[in-house]
């Protein structure tokens, strides 16, 4: 495994290319939405960080509520059959998610180890 050379990637970088946080290597995803288990350059271990159903909780939000006015809107102006909302929002709906989500769970895990995000530990202090 190699160090990791030079400055790690910004987080929008790294989640755009697909790239380690830590050293810039093509390496973050081994599909098309799953993560690798580690990276093969530096060997960053990409299980370790708990993005979760962020990513998706995220995009069903935000898409689905630019959808869900969009169809008021062409609703109200154009009136069409259902059938035609059907056709048009279920496929931009799907497609958007799809599409984003490889983006947004790279963002999240890149953000999550610049930051040093962990999950919370409870210690109790013995007196």
């Amino acid at each position: 495994m190699n160090e990791p050379a030079g400055a790690p990637p910004e987080s929008l970088a790294a989640a755009i290319g697909g790239l380690c946080p830590r050293c810039g290597a093509k390496t973050l995803f081994d599909g098309f939405i799953a993560f690798a288990p580690r990276c093969t350059n530096c060997g960053l271990d990409f299980l370790q960080f708990n993005v979760g159903d962020g990513p998706t909780v995220f995009l069903t939000m935000g898409i689905g509520t630019l959808v869900t006015v969009l169809a008021v809107v062409v609703e109200l102006l154009f009136s069409p059959p259902t059938w035609l909302h059907v056709l048009l929002w279920l496929p931009l709906t799907l497609g958007g998610v799809a599409v984003s989500l490889r983006f947004t769970k790279g963002l999240l895990l890149a953000l999550e180890f610049r930051n040093s995000a962990r999950e919370a530990r409870l210690t109790r202090d013995e007196p």
